[in-house]
């Protein structure tokens, strides 16, 4: 992307304030863990990865601003990075029968995951 379009908001964002630079924080390969936390409103992770550890696939490079604020209408100038992350079913649900290689790829925000 070129400097100037990381700098401009995008149409109809015009109070929208761009954030530059991030540092993905995890690597491919990385194990994480999902943190277990209880947000009033809307959230963007599923309940049952609360808690559960996983193995980063992919860093996905993020939009031009954090959605998770967003989403509420405020705008930090927060810029952060998805991870799309492998977890293994058994992780997810200790009963599961099937294979165990079986698992579950989903991205996560940032925000919701730390260091295992």
């Amino acid at each position: 992307m070129s400097p100037q379009a990381q700098t401009q908001a995008p149409t109809g964002f015009s109070n929208t304030v761009i954030a530059l630079d991030q540092q993905v924080l995890f690597q491919p390969g990385e194990t994480v863990r999902v943190m277990t936390r209880s947000p009033i409103g809307h959230y963007r992770v599923p309940i049952y990865l609360r808690g559960k550890t996983g193995v980063v696939e992919k860093v996905l490079e993020p939009m031009q601003f954090d959605n998770e604020r967003e989403g509420y209408g405020q705008n930090g100038g927060d810029k952060r990075h998805y991870y799309r992350i492998a977890f293994s079913l058994k992780e997810l649900w200790p009963d599961y029968a099937g294979p165990a290689h079986d698992n579950l790829h989903i991205e996560v925000f940032e925000n919701w995951l730390e260091r295992s």
